[in-house]
């Protein structure tokens, strides 16, 4: 009986960094489908164990989650960016964290930003004009991290600092995408990529300033929040911004916990919801009968007009079609986690700080757990199909403790932005077959996705 885990061979010092490097969807694909539930390889120093069944993910996500930890992978960079907001912190000041952010993202205030959503979603469309093309990934963007901002800031961007943010992200995207020889060149080097991306974090960070400037006296204010039916017990705002600011007053966060924050949502607040939209868009366009069925459900539970928190609960459709846009492209396609101590997984001795990737990507595709995986069929999510499946078959949002905290936001603004803009226009993909995909902190497409704005005929 085998005690090491499977897996292909490697090279001395890189072992399959460059693979990976050179298409990590290719290759989590190909190593799930020869190797199976746990896979052993290399990406640089980095001993690395895929885990590919749904109960193994279970087990490190939910059942046994104390167990492991965040993978510490030495990345100065995602350090530098993210500090020890959410997304990184460990322990407990994560908790403490999630803890003080977890009432800007309730149930209730949640739903309360419908109106925030819609709003923004109709001032993208008076921009369009039909016929034309737009890059929809651009556009998805732009619109969500407006959406964050005005939600959790309880601030709007004007112009220049949207195009300011969308203009930096492409260098922080690019520090990220995996590369062998970036692990054997320090962040503090001079070199042109790390200078951009440098720059790209101060000039955030300047935006980040510009907001907490303009929001200074006010996170007491109960009329700042968007979500206005949804203060606190005390009449309070209920922002993520005013949370935190009133949590400074009182000593319980520091001016770099604060920024550490901030950047975290501003980031992981919008892109990920932004992909999903763009991937989304992108089936519809190549699958008509699915637009159609969309459509003839707006239609029946909007009657044309704008649709509402309260409407998307009867989008049972739309919910699967979202559902099967993030199993075939899930935005985060991979998370990582490293063991407390030595522990056994499907089988065999995994090491204490051995790195474990749990990859949505070649687990949502494995025709293990899925029919046909490479079809798009939103009628998989059906109840009585989808209980043919193990439960962890899917997570695009993570699991357990440490799932996304904005998963029913990201949801609710999913909903209601492709309610708006379909009831209005079809969004026609231009190129012919299908795009490529560039791996970073979260997936993205390698080109722009042009698609051409068509009205709606009846």
């Amino acid at each position: 009986m085998r005690t090491t885990p499977p897996g292909p061979a490697g090279v001395p010092v890189f072992g399959n960094s460059r693979q990976y490097a050179r298409d990590p969807f290719t290759f989590l694909a190909s190593v799930e489908a020869a190797y199976g539930d746990v896979v052993r390889f290399d990406l640089g120093p980095l001993e690395t164990y895929l885990l590919t069944n749904p109960a193994d993910v279970e087990r490190v996500l939910v059942s046994e989650a104390p167990k492991f930890r965040k993978t510490e992978v030495g990345n100065d960079a995602i350090d530098t960016l993210l500090g020890d907001g959410l997304l990184l912190s460990e322990g407990e000041t994560w908790r403490k964290q999630r803890q003080l952010a977890q009432p800007a993202f309730s149930p209730q205030r949640v739903a309360g930003l419908g109106e925030v959503i819609v709003r923004n979603a109709r001032e993208m469309l008076d921009d369009w004009e039909p016929g034309e093309v737009r890059d929809v990934q651009l556009e998805m963007a732009r619109v969500t991290v407006r959406i964050i901002v005005e939600a959790m800031f309880g601030a709007r961007l004007s112009e220049r600092q949207t195009e300011s943010i969308q203009e930096h992200l492409e260098p922080l995207g690019q520090r990220f995408e995996p590369d062998p020889m970036r692990a054997v060149v320090p962040e503090w080097a001079p070199t042109r990529e790390n200078r951009q991306y440098h720059e790209s974090v101060r000039a955030l960070e300047s935006i980040i300033d510009e907001l907490v400037a303009g929001r200074r006296g006010t996170e007491r204010d109960p009329a700042v929040d968007p979500a206005s039916d949804a203060v606190g017990d005390d009449g309070e705002p209920m922002d993520l911004l005013s949370i935190l600011l009133r949590a400074r007053d009182r000593g319980e966060q520091t001016d770099e916990q604060l920024r550490d924050e901030l950047m975290t949502m501003l980031l992981a607040g919008h892109d990920t919801t932004a992909l999903a939209l763009t991937y989304t868009w992108y089936l519809l366009s190549a699958h008509p009968e699915a637009e159609a069925r969309v459509h003839d459900e707006l239609a029946a539970v909007c009657g044309g007009d704008a649709p509402t928190a309260a409407d998307v609960r009867d989008l049972e459709y739309l919910d699967r079609v979202l559902q099967e846009s993030m199993r075939l492209y899930p935005p985060v396609y991979a998370l990582f986690r490293e063991p407390k101590l030595d522990v056994r997984l499907g089988g065999y001795r995994i090491p204490k700080g051995a790195t474990l990737m749990l990859s949505q990507w070649a687990t949502h595709r494995s025709g293990r757990w899925y029919r046909e995986p490479e079809a798009f069929d939103p009628d998989r999510w059906l109840p009585e199909r989808r209980a043919e499946r193990p439960r962890f078959a899917y997570f695009p949002f993570g699991g357990g403790p440490r799932h996304c905290i904005g998963k029913h936001l990201s949801l609710l603004e999913a909903k209601l932005i492709v309610g708006t803009v379909a009831q209005e226009y079809e969004l026609d993909y231009v190129r012919e077959g299908p795009f490529e995909l560039r791996g970073s902190l979260t997936m993205h497409p390698d080109e722009p996705m042009g698609m051409r704005i068509e009205p709606r005929t009846e």
